[in-house]
């Protein structure tokens, strides 16, 4: 597997032993409750069950971002007809190019895996990881009003974004 790095951070395939630390990630983005669908609690156990199943399935991946040791960051791909993708990466490390090496991991491996399509859900608030995302060439396929209910009571709209594949070159 090909690293992408600078001199603070690396990029690489995660093993079950990084699932601990892609969970504390996963965690900690939760709790900030504005990037991601997961908020707390979170049951530990459950979660990492699940995440386990996924290494035994054919057309997932994980990848983890690794700065002085510590997991800051992980994507990954499920597949249900097309490749669905996830991604969280601790607030200090954003915008130090980690969410673009990320992709470009989930990428090159989803053409390789022989998908056809990547798609992700999106809260449109996250100005961010839209950008990120169309940077990569995912397209807005869809707007789903008033379609996660958080547990503060809030009903929350989505976008819908996918990434045909393989990408022209």
């Amino acid at each position: 597997m090909s690293r992408t790095s600078d001199r603070s951070w690396t990029v690489r395939q995660a093993t079950l032993e990084d699932l601990d630390g892609v969970f504390d990630v996963y965690a900690e983005v939760a709790a900030e409750r504005v990037h991601i669908g997961g908020e707390p609690p979170i049951d530990r156990d459950a979660r990492l069950a699940k995440w386990r199943e996924h290494f035994d399935r054919p057309h997932h991946v994980t990848f983890v971002a690794v700065a002085d040791g510590r997991i800051v960051g992980s994507a990954s791909i499920t597949w249900a007809g097309a490749s669905e993708i996830g991604m969280a990466i601790l607030s200090e490390w954003r915008g130090k190019g980690i969410g673009s090496a990320l992709l470009e991991a989930l990428i090159a491996w989803a053409e390789r895996d022989g998908s056809h399509k990547m798609e992700l859900y999106v809260w449109p608030h996250n100005d961010a990881a839209i950008a990120l995302y169309e940077k990569f060439g995912f397209e807005r396929e869809g707007y789903l009003k008033r379609h996660y209910r958080r547990r503060n009571g809030e009903i929350w709209d989505c976008i819908i974004m996918g990434l045909q594949l393989p990408r022209p070159t």
